[in-house]
């Protein structure tokens, strides 16, 4: 699938996984076409020598070549230049996700800074069920780091606060993350039975992420694919995904897992909206429409006071003019106050909340 990009007159590749070097492939596609970018560069671990279990078997360490950098100048040079090409192609109001652990994320982050990106959040990923450390000459390495940025300072990039908070049974969601690492059914194995990739995050963080900071149908791109996580869980959730990804067998692996994905059901992508992002509705509409009367008494819910409301929408109690918030505040006493939540109107003897009259004037707007 592909789709046009009207400002640059060329196409993106969605739902593709392309071959190459990320920094050759992003620099071949459109400016500012990208939603979202989910990264999950070399760590730059710096193994030295094998390292085994207290029964002498081997650990499955990632010690791969494109782990492997001869100076932290060198990795830092990478760094500079993969991120320089993934904000020429985020849109404006687009943010990117990366993720490392203590070997390379505090290098990746003063990057990310001097390159004009604008920090959000760091994030930790605690792990509930961490590998120990088998030497016993380190704390175990129990979590990982993401940033979380804007593309630029001025950005307004999606943050679905409401559908993070009904994940977290509604409480707010913290910036500490407790899932388990990828293990059991989830982790991908080779035909020798061996992990198709060593460093494969759980589809429990992208889940969460995603949901977190994009909507359905947005560009959720990844440079370093690997075996697929961000693309399986884009695709579930009905973004599209584009993923750039080197190593062959690795492809090859992410394309396997990908065709066994079924996109969610369109009322199943729905999630909870922030009140922020509802339609705005003046309260003089309700007085327009004839939902409330000039004349009419409003009461506070608590019922000590009472205002009338006038042709324009304010409202007046004794020598109080304004706004339903200005008089709502200046009634108690308060520094502000929430009018749509703190009036009433009356209607066969019950107190009804003008909210309910908002939420019927936004459930229109929506049909």
């Amino acid at each position: 699938m592909t789709s046009t990009n009207k400002k640059a007159g060329t196409t993106l590749p969605l739902n593709q996984i392309l071959s190459g070097d990320c920094i050759e492939v992003m620099n071949s596609l459109p400016e500012e076409s990208v939603d979202l970018i989910f990264a999950d560069p070399p760590y730059n671990l710096q193994l030295k020598g094998e390292l085994h279990r207290p029964d002498n078997s081997k650990v499955d360490a990632v010690d791969n070549d494109w782990d492997q950098f001869s100076s932290f100048q060198k990795y830092d040079e990478f760094s500079r230049e993969w991120l320089k090409a993934a904000r020429r192609i985020l849109k404006p109001n687009g943010a990117i996700w990366v993720i490392g652990s203590y070997h390379n994320i505090f290098r990746v982050g003063a990057v990310l800074q001097d390159a004009g990106y604008w920090i959000l959040n760091d994030v930790i990923w605690r792990k509930s069920n961490p590998m120990p450390n088998f030497r016993g000459m380190r704390l175990t390495n129990a979590h990982e780091t993401m940033i979380w940025a804007a593309k630029s300072e001025k950005s307004k990039n999606t943050f679905n606060y409401e559908a993070l908070k009904a994940l977290n049974d509604g409480v707010q969601m913290r910036s500490d993350w407790v899932l388990p690492i990828c293990n059991g059914h989830e982790r991908l194995k080779d035909k020798d039975g061996n992990k198709a990739h060593p460093t494969q995050k759980p589809e429990s963080l992208l889940h969460r992420l995603l949901v977190g900071s994009t909507n359905p149908g947005d560009v959720v791109l990844d440079p370093f694919f690997g075996s697929g996580t961000t693309g399986a869980v884009a695709k579930k959730l009905g973004r599209n995904f584009i993923g750039i990804e080197r190593e062959a067998a690795y492809r090859e692996v992410a394309k396997a897992r990908l065709k066994s994905i079924r996109t969610l059901d369109s009322s199943s992508l729905e999630v909870s909206q922030s009140k922020r992002a509802a339609p705005r509705v003046p309260f003089g509409q309700l007085v327009e429409r004839g939902m409330l009367r000039p004349g009419e008494k409003l009461h506070s819910l608590n019922g000590r006071h009472s205002a009338k409301i006038r042709a324009d929408g304010t409202l007046i109690a004794h020598d109080t003019k304004g706004s339903i918030h200005q008089v709502g505040a200046a009634l108690e006493g308060a520094p502000s106050c929430n009018g749509w939540t703190y009036w009433c109107f009356r209607k066969e003897g019950k107190n009804i909340p003008i909210d309910l009259l908002r939420q019927q004037i936004r459930a229109e707007m929506q049909v």
